[in-house]
């Protein structure tokens, strides 16, 4: 059987190690006798999963006193909504990267004025906005900091003189973060971090309780952290296959590592990229994502992309179709994909490339 390589943009590669260890856990949790899925969430055993994930993440991402870390359900689009329900009095600023700052945008303006500071829809979001303002009066801005449709991202944490939101679902370990910069760091665990089902929040706990408006019990932050993330029943497997990739994460070396190991793999692919004759990336260079290459035919190539796809299939490659808004080609390379599958990848283009 030809070997796989995992470039799917999420549910994505896990570290075997997190497999292995959730694999064993769903036989049996630590001798109980019992399965992770079968343990309650109640249990000392399971609370002390909860508070060891929430250490892990507190420790690789050196996130400082005043943060809590929480693990909700929902996905991160229930994050668009959360967000301003927590946070917003009466404008928020929006930086429009892509899809998904879109749809956050259109979510925001159902709580009051959504000031859009800068968009690069002029160019199919092939660029990160640079030169823009954010009103000093405005409630919190929010940003994603990468981009999987497009695969541009950002690589900097912005200062800014009011809450800075972001959406790190795709992002989130790649690089060193300066936390202290950010009022809330949000995402999906499907991509980074562990199976789909959970969404990690970071909270800046003083930015909060600022609203006038009555919050739902079940979407108010501060329910959360009074809670420790177990006000109601948490994705139990979930927080505990994180676990496991954050002490996979720590074993390498921890984020400096991690953040080295990403720029050698992204080099690897985009130096392809503009090498192939065959093929071509959309995103400016300054701005091309280290999680998600984007690229696609050159216009006198264009018919060979089924062709492409095809073949890649045959080389084992998994997940490579752009997305269904754009097409091409897109190869999710996150935290936990071996730098061997990018070569394959690079292999794969070659060798298609020759036949062409």
């Amino acid at each position: 059987m030809t070997k796989k390589h995992n470039f799917n943009p999420g549910p994505a590669v896990m570290p075997p190690f997190t497999v292995e260890k959730t694999i064993e856990a769903l036989k049996d949790y630590g001798g109980t006798g019992l399965s992770i899925i079968e343990l309650s969430h109640r249990s000392n055993e399971f609370k002390d999963i909860m508070a060891e994930t929430q250490a892990l993440f507190t420790e690789l991402l050196e996130i400082p006193e005043g943060y809590s870390v929480l693990f909700l359900g929902g996905g991160a689009s229930t994050q668009f909504f959360m967000i301003p329900y927590n946070l917003m009095k009466n404008k928020a600023a929006y930086l429009n990267t892509g899809s998904w700052a879109t749809k956050a945008i259109k979510e925001a303006k159902f709580f009051g004025e959504v000031i859009e500071v800068a968009s690069s829809a002029d160019r199919d979001f092939s660029y990160i906005p640079k030169d823009y303002e954010v009103p000093a009066d405005a409630d919190y801005f929010h940003i994603t900091t990468n981009n999987t449709i497009k695969g541009t991202a950002i690589f900097e944490d912005y200062d800014v003189d009011v809450p800075l939101v972001a959406d790190m679902s795709s992002d989130i370990f790649g690089r060193r973060l300066d936390v202290s910069k950010y009022g809330i760091i949000y995402g999906g665990n499907q991509k980074n971090v562990g199976p789909a089902g959970a969404t990690f929040v970071i909270v800046k706990e003083d930015i909060l309780g600022k609203v006038d408006r009555e919050i739902p019990t079940m979407i108010d932050y501060r329910t959360h952290i009074s809670k420790d993330s177990m006000y109601n029943t948490p994705p139990v497997v979930n927080v505990f296959s994180a676990l496991q990739t954050l002490k996979w994460f720590k074993s390498l070396g921890g984020v400096p590592e991690l953040e080295k190991m990403n720029i050698k793999k992204a080099e690897l692919l985009y130096n392809e990229v503009d090498r192939n004759k065959l093929f071509v990336g959309p995103a400016v260079k300054e701005d091309r994502s280290r999680m998600n290459v984007c690229f696609i035919l050159e216009d006198e190539y264009k018919h060979l992309e089924s062709e492409f796809l095809e073949f890649a299939a045959q080389k084992g490659m998994v997940g490579v179709k752009g997305h269904r808004s754009v097409g091409g080609f897109r190869a999710s390379i996150y935290n936990a994909l071996p730098i061997e599958s990018v070569q394959a990848l690079v292999d794969c283009m070659q060798e298609f490339e020759a036949q062409h």
